[in-house]
């Protein structure tokens, strides 16, 4: 095996092992956020809580018997395979999410080394995809898109564009950052205008603002009709088969993620890029 593919392997272990860490953030970054909320409520001098809660802390264990989970059901999709999607002790079903992770984010690594090569151009876009990896499943099951993750992703695409790691302009980061932020906030005072209802949460804002940053302004009409219509298609789908009500609501920020990945990976759609050029 030459080093160029050794690369491309050591880039999908890695990102093996950041998955199984992406399934922690998403489990606990949402609850982390509701206690911290519930806090801010409370008294001021009410009780601390008795335990801690974090990315870190308790260890990893099974959410239906607290089960504590040993270094051999630790190992990324292996795990999962070997005690055939149950706990060890209450056989409880583990959800197929946690491999769908771990094996996508696998791919989004060693898609980033095969196009970039080891450098840190790849380590930037490892860590962008990683970001919207975790998004995407907090949104899809909270409809929440926390600034924990969206305001840094903000903040680092500019950087990046500055270090020359994405191959954006500053100048384009830049607008990207402003239009993708005030497009999604004109659409939703619009529509809270026109109907008294929310349409979509400001989180979304951010992200596709994060999403501009990173991928630059000719890219946002590429990002919000992929979103639009992967979302719409979902959608129709849902309601078709009665998985959605009609005063149902779909998180839009899994769609954005989606377009975000597809622009990263295969670039803008043609003919968008070519009105935009």
């Amino acid at each position: 095996m030459d080093a160029h593919h050794l690369g491309w392997v050591l880039a999908a272990l890695l990102g093996l092992t950041i998955g199984s860490f992406l399934n922690v953030v998403i489990h606990r970054l949402p609850r982390m956020l509701e206690a911290q909320w519930n806090a801010e409520l409370a008294a001021e001098d009410a009780p601390e809580p008795s335990s801690r809660y974090n990315i870190a802390f308790p260890g990893s264990h099974c959410p239906h018997c607290t089960h504590a989970l040993s270094w051999k059901e630790n190992i990324p999709v292996l795990s999962y395979l070997f005690l055939r999607g149950r706990c060890s002790q209450c056989h409880a079903p583990i959800g197929w999410r946690y491999p769908a992770v771990e094996l996508f984010t696998s791919a989004l690594f060693a898609w980033s080394v095969a196009t970039h090569g080891l450098s840190f151009q790849a380590c930037a876009w490892a860590g962008f995809a990683s970001a919207l990896v975790a998004l995407a499943a907090i949104d899809a099951d909270t409809t929440l898109l926390p600034d924990a993750i969206t305001q840094p992703l903000v903040w680092s695409g500019l950087l990046a564009a500055n270090l020359g790691l994405s191959g954006t302009s500053l100048t384009d980061a830049l607008w990207g950052a402003t239009a993708g932020y005030l497009f999604l906030w004109s659409v939703y005072w619009l529509f809270k205008l026109v109907t008294g209802k929310e349409g979509m949460g400001q989180g979304d804002f951010k992200l596709l603002a994060a999403l501009g940053a990173w991928l630059g302004w000719p890219a946002l009409v590429s990002l919000v009709l992929i979103a639009s219509v992967s979302g719409a298609l979902v959608g129709l789908a849902m309601r078709a088969s009665q998985r959605l009500s009609e005063d149902g609501y779909i998180p839009f920020g899994p769609f954005l993620t989606l377009a975000g990945l597809w622009v990263m990976v295969f670039g803008p759609l043609p003919s968008v890029a070519y009105l935009m050029a």
